[in-house]
């Protein structure tokens, strides 16, 4: 259990780690291409540690060396991996090495830990099924484990909703350019998250591949297609920079964050023009990100397009002046944790007002006192609560450890706000 430390006024610079989401897309991608690839500023974390161990176990190698991965891919040819494929909770790495299983001959296991094997992948098992892949649950709920029988897959046209998780159209997307014809991907309704299929666009053209995107309505990934291995650089994390933005915000400090791409596709840049809603100063350059904390009002906002950034804003509705409205955020539900419940109970374990319902939050201020507050072995859980931490004395955080699912020096660089 670790004590936050609170802090009446703040001033300090960071600097962001590299992205989780480009730094498995360019690892998988990287072991796809033909050639060796080398990734600098990745991020080192228990999910890509993951991905990486299962690529390599596919035939590429993956070697972590001077603050980067080398990785010599593959060309497309895979190897069966000669043992089942352990995930713990990286729904990243479950989902996009669902499909790119199926390049591989003979039969590949995918598992996780007790939580993975309740979030639901049934959507794209049958995908890959109607593309003429095995692929299945082992427990017949929807939930890995999986089973898939590969050697190859044909391509053609599928179908796959777009209203729970657009990690299923990149796990499709990413493996598309090794089928044997093109690929064509429609979306059922509309898709959730735009800016992750906009993330797996972006690295998919940096490494060579062409995708047609018909409005978010359909994906065409022509055939004879071949990602090149290439020198990456791995933009930084913003929704890793989201939790010092807020620290700024709830203070009424100022942050700087440097390393972050002020251009970039990941829709949690947009927690940034949230917070100037809801009153802090934003100033944006090349070089560094600055917030300014002012005193802040209620918002009502949608934040389908920055879901990972959700559970930071829930905590500073905390210190607004007014109620906060968060919709849009129904797949919370079925990540490491349900974190709609989760963020109930423990805002209102502060002293907060809070009503939640299938895909929003309401949040109204109280009168709040320090707790413990159960991380529910959620990594965004420790790393948001922590910057209430700074406002309201005595929050403790517990299995502090957890946040070394995506972001494991979180706690060394939050001491440089005291600095």
């Amino acid at each position: 259990m670790l004590e936050i430390q609170s802090l009446k006024k703040l001033k300090a610079e960071v600097d962001c780690p590299g992205s989780k989401s480009y730094t498995n897309r360019a690892l998988l991608i990287s072991a796809l291409a033909e050639g060796c690839s080398r990734l600098e500023n990745p991020l080192f974390s228990d999910d890509t540690h993951y991905m990486s161990v299962a690529l390599n176990l596919f035939g590429a190698k993956v070697v972590q060396e001077n603050e980067g991965f080398t990785v010599t891919g593959t060309g497309g040819k895979l190897r069966a991996p000669g043992e089942d494929i352990f995930v713990g909770n990286a729904g990243t790495a479950m989902r996009f090495l669902t499909t790119f299983s199926a390049l591989a001959p003979g039969t590949t296991i995918l598992t996780g830990n007790e939580r993975m094997r309740e979030r639901p992948i049934s959507d794209l098992l049958t995908a890959l099924n109607a593309l003429g892949v095995s692929a299945r649950s082992m427990e017949n709920n929807g939930c890995p484990p999986l089973e898939i029988k590969g050697g190859g897959v044909s391509g053609g046209k599928v179908e796959i909703a777009g209203n729970k998780s657009s990690q299923y159209l990149t796990s499709l997307l990413l493996s598309a350019p090794c089928f044997k014809g093109e690929t064509c991907i429609r979306i059922l309704g509309d898709l959730t998250s735009k800016p992750y299929a906009d993330l797996t666009l972006d690295i998919m053209s940096a490494f060579g591949v062409r995708v047609e995107n018909e409005s978010y309505r359909e994906f065409r990934v022509p055939a004879n297609q071949c990602y090149q291995a290439r020198t990456y650089e791995v933009e930084g994390d913003w929704s890793s920079a989201s939790y010092f933005f807020a620290s700024a915000a709830v203070s009424g400090g100022e942050v700087a964050v440097r390393r972050l791409n002020p251009h970039s596709p990941q829709g949690d840049k947009q927690f940034l023009f949230a917070l100037e809603q809801m009153g802090c100063g934003i100033e944006v350059s090349e070089k560094k990100i600055v917030v300014k904390g002012n005193p802040l009002h209620g918002i009502n906002i949608n934040m389908n397009t920055m879901p990972d950034a959700a559970q930071t804003l829930a905590v500073v509705a905390l210190f607004a002046k007014g109620k906060t409205t968060i919709t849009g955020i129904a797949n919370l539900r079925i990540k490491e944790t349900d974190r709609i419940s989760a963020l109930a109970n423990e805002l209102s374990r502060l002293g907060a007002k809070v009503i939640a319902g299938d895909d929003y939050l309401e949040i109204e201020p109280g009168v709040y006192s320090g707790a413990e507050i159960e991380t529910y072995d959620d990594h965004r859980m420790a790393m948001s609560f922590a910057v209430a931490g700074l406002k309201i004395p005595g929050i403790k955080i517990k299995n502090p450890k957890c946040v070394d699912k995506s972001f494991p020096d979180f706690f060394e660089r939050f001491k440089k706000l005291y600095e």
